[in-house]
């Protein structure tokens, strides 16, 4: 059993001023593998001032010693690999081998883009008699979820420390176990005391002290919208930089020349990789109306392939869901959508056959669905993809756009050059054409209810720097 008990303060292990047990939970065996102790606002003041003392001379170190530091940091890392892959797929439950091929993959591609960057980073230009200089903007505080953890934690620990900043981390309390070791791994890197930081809590304690507190000057937070909204009015009052990845809702237009069984195969695969939990799922795919009943077919054959079992085995495809509570608001969803109207064409309420223990979801498609139906305005973040029709182009796009969200879309055309088209048109902070994947050093974030600020690459970088002027420097 995981025993993770102890904060990461001032470069050591310490206990929590005052314990608070919470167990972890395997969702796909609902036994526990682990504990935690939950943190308090007298932890967040102590892991605080232990960054603050640690900023002045860490953000004065230059670009060579954070590159050593990356460098240590990839080291220790490729050590502990395997560790993280399994700690991910027995706290979140993902498949072992999208544990390893994706979720401790993406650790290793944020730190090696962070050192990339770095190597070549100008944070320091001349405009005439001006120069511009780009500075850490100071101590963090770095929220992240349980869906993808380690990928949500490297690509802001991994930024943060490249532009010199000084942070503390408090990850899902549901999903936490991957941030401890990567605590352990920093720790083995040297990275110096006080520059990282951990603490367990949950969001309505450590997270909100986090972001209410005056010793933090910015805020990087990734999690639900309306987790979002909390913590922009908790900030509010200090005035610091926030940066917000939310949900999403993201729109799959198939235009009429697409290779219809590739571009639908494609978008219920990815709808259901990582059981859904994927804030850039393609979760409405949206198919011409001729197409619609061959769309039905294909996304019915695609569900009942996926290989839903448990997480250890290497042919499963899809694991459980979170927790209890996340099972529970997807069952619910699925009976709304049953309710206003929608039509299964695979899948439904209660767990795959077979399977009484563990979150389990059966993969669903929803057909003849409109756009203003709850499964498809709300983020069901389970394996429930949402079909909807649609006559002509035009009305394609403005379906994919009437959404609160803006952080993903998806355009799937013979014709790049209409593809193009289509994609400048929706409002959304990203958009893949036929197929294509993510680009690690492009810049993940949305528009509207999916957040603001960007991460990945040279754009994450930013989120972590304030611009200074100083005039007459030429003179």
């Amino acid at each position: 059993m995981y025993e993770c008990r102890k904060f990461f303060i001032g470069g050591e292990w310490v206990d929590p001023i005052r314990p608070s047990d919470r167990e972890v939970i395997d969702p796909a065996t609902e036994n526990r593998i682990g504990m935690i102790s939950l943190g308090s606002e007298d932890d967040v003041d102590r892991a605080v001032g232990a960054a603050r003392r640690a900023f002045a001379s860490f953000s004065a170190s230059d670009r060579e010693e954070r590159l050593a530091l990356m460098d240590r940091i990839l080291d220790a890392y490729k050590k502990r690999y395997a560790d993280i892959a399994t700690a991910i797929s027995r706290e979140m439950g993902a498949p072992i081998s999208l544990a390893t091929n994706a979720h401790a993959a993406m650790g290793v591609a944020h730190f090696k883009i962070a050192r990339k960057t770095l190597k070549s980073f100008d944070f320091a230009t001349d405009m005439g008699s001006t120069r511009i200089i780009r500075e850490p903007v100071g101590v963090c505080g770095l929220i992240t979820p349980w869906n993808w953890p380690i990928n949500q934690i490297a690509c802001k620990v991994a930024p943060a420390l490249a532009t010199g900043c000084t942070m503390v981390l408090k990850p899902s309390e549901i999903a936490p176990l991957d941030a401890y070791i990567l605590a352990e791994i920093l720790d083995e890197a040297g990275v110096p005391p006080g520059v990282f930081n951990l603490i367990n809590g949950d969001g309505p304690t450590v997270g909100a002290a986090l972001a209410a507190h005056p010793g933090i000057d910015m805020v990087s937070f990734t999690g639900s919208t309306r987790a979002g909204r909390e913590v922009s009015v908790a900030a509010a009052a200090t005035v610091k930089r926030v940066a917000l990845e939310l949900g999403g809702k993201s729109a799959n237009v198939i235009l009429d020349d697409a290779d219809i069984e590739r571009a639908v195969k494609h978008g219920a695969r990815a709808c259901y990789e990582n059981t859904g939990q994927s804030c850039n799922a393609p979760t409405r795919m949206l198919v011409p109306k001729p197409m619609l009943v061959q769309a039905e077919q294909i996304a019915a054959e695609v569900a009942s392939r996926v290989v839903v079992g448990d997480p250890r085995n290497e042919g499963t495809h899809m694991g459980p869901v979170v927790s209890i509570q996340q099972w529970e608001k997807i069952q619910s969803l699925i009976g709304a959508g049953v309710a206003e109207g929608a039509r299964l064409v695979a899948g439904g309420p209660g767990k795959p056959p077979g399977i009484d223990r563990g979150y389990f979801v059966r993969p669903t498609v929803f057909s003849d669905v409109s756009n203003d139906m709850r499964i498809a305005r709300e983020e069901i973040f389970g394996p429930v993809l949402s079909i909807i029709a649609y006559q002509t182009e035009e009305e394609a796009i403005a379906i994919a756009t009437d959404s609160p969200y803006g952080l993903s879309g998806y355009v799937s055309s013979s014709d790049i050059g209409r593809a193009r088209r289509v994609a400048s048109r929706l409002r959304t902070g990203m958009v893949h054409l036929n197929g294509t994947s993510v680009d690690i050093e492009a810049p993940f974030g949305g528009y509207k209810q999916s957040g603001n600020g960007r991460e990945w690459g040279v754009f994450g970088f930013e989120e972590f720097l304030e611009t200074k002027a100083i005039m007459g420097w030429a003179g």
